[in-house]
């Protein structure tokens, strides 16, 4: 198993992206900590993969709030005494025209998606350097790198991400922590039900694979990012895309 005894914390673990990678950590031997928003759905999450056998256990947490973030670190730390992974996959969306984004939702996707993603990375960082090492990993996407109509502020907390990626590369290499990044194209989750099926087709003509990404894709790129196998693997930023943007 690639994760045997490894303890990893996965943001947003409750559905999507994030159970996918939940479920896929459990498989490989991990403890996994399902930390998310959402009660209803982490709970139902925490109990499916425990009927499947896995090591998992949901924390409710707010990560745009540093306090709700240190008692998450603080409760896998007593509970489990190191975390050896974290992944840094919670994130929304508030999709508008620029000139008609309202203040407000171009703040709350900054502090989850962004500001969210500092919070659990300070906090966990301390421990991290105390064992000798660790694996953050961070999701960006495609709209980071390229942009996006109608996602100023997604666009912008997404492309922030990378350039802390590589930041902690350089700064925490040298105590044993690797951090990358993790760029998911256009993937299968929830949000896309709502979009019409004609520009789903017209997303697929696009991707060179011919089909949108599935959870289970990025949630692959996560488990070798976490793994030993990626111990030299430091600052790099992972598209897991089908090839749409070359």
């Amino acid at each position: 198993m690639r994760l045997k005894d490894k303890v990893a914390i996965i943001t947003g673990g409750a559905q999507g992206i994030g159970f996918a990678a939940a479920k896929r950590f459990s498989e490989e031997g991990a403890i996994v900590v399902i930390a998310d928003f959402n009660e209803a759905q982490g709970r139902n999450a925490e109990s499916e993969l425990q009927n499947a056998g896995a090591q998992v256990s949901f924390i409710q947490v707010d990560i745009s709030n540093r306090e709700q973030v240190d008692r998450l670190v603080g409760k896998v730390i007593e509970t489990f005494g190191k975390i050896d992974i974290l992944v840094n996959n919670a994130g929304i969306t508030r999709d508008a025209m620029l000139t008609k984004m309202s203040e407000k939702d171009f703040q709350d996707v900054i502090q989850v998606n962004l500001t969210g993603v500092f919070h659990c990375t300070q906090a966990v960082v301390p421990h991290m350097v105390a064992a000798g090492g660790g694996k953050i990993i961070s999701t960006s996407s495609v709209t980071g790198v390229y942009g996006n109509v109608g996602q100023t502020n997604y666009a912008a907390a997404k492309a922030a991400i990378i350039g802390m990626t590589k930041t902690w590369a350089k700064e925490l290499g040298r105590k044993g922590i690797r951090a990358n990044a993790v760029v998911p194209g256009f993937t299968e989750m929830s949000m896309v039900t709502t979009v019409p099926e004609k520009v789903i087709e017209s997303i697929k003509s696009m991707i060179p694979v011919q089909r949108l990404g599935k959870p289970e894709d990025i949630a692959n790129a996560y488990l070798f990012l976490a793994s030993d196998e990626a111990d030299y693997v430091n600052g790099a930023v992972l598209h897991v895309d089908g090839g749409i943007m070359m």
